[in-house]
């Protein structure tokens, strides 16, 4: 069965860290180009950050540049997305992936997608 699960979710303090992980099952996470994205309960979606599997260059959102940080785990096949300086504003669900293309073009299609992982950033 082919899914993208994320994990590493949870309450965190604000200026705390998260460290979140996107793994596959049935297909292997490095062949493709990952994106993050959050979601908040009525607004839109926002994309985060991608990773390239060609080369591992990145692109990041101005609202978590310098905050965050995406990298691949190719130990492990996952793709972890480190926060830190976490701020009440970044609470919502994040989710991971991909179009099942390799590069980050900044016009990728995502067509499929994990469950999501709450992260909630609260004193």
């Amino acid at each position: 069965q082919v899914q993208l699960v994320e994990s590493g979710g949870g309450l965190v303090q604000p200026g705390g860290s998260l460290r979140l992980s996107c793994a596959a099952s049935g297909f292997t996470l490095g062949y493709y180009a990952i994106g993050w994205f959050r979601q908040v309960p009525g607004k839109e979606r926002e994309e985060l950050s991608c990773i390239s599997s060609s080369d591992s260059s990145v692109v990041y959102a101005d609202s978590v540049k310098g905050r965050f940080t995406i990298s691949r785990d190719n130990a492990k096949d996952t793709v972890v997305l480190q926060m830190n300086n976490l701020k009440h504003e970044d609470t919502a669900i994040y989710y991971c992936a991909t179009d099942w293309g390799r590069l980050c073009s900044g016009q990728n299609e995502y067509t499929y997608w994990g469950q999501g992982t709450q992260v909630t950033v609260s004193p």
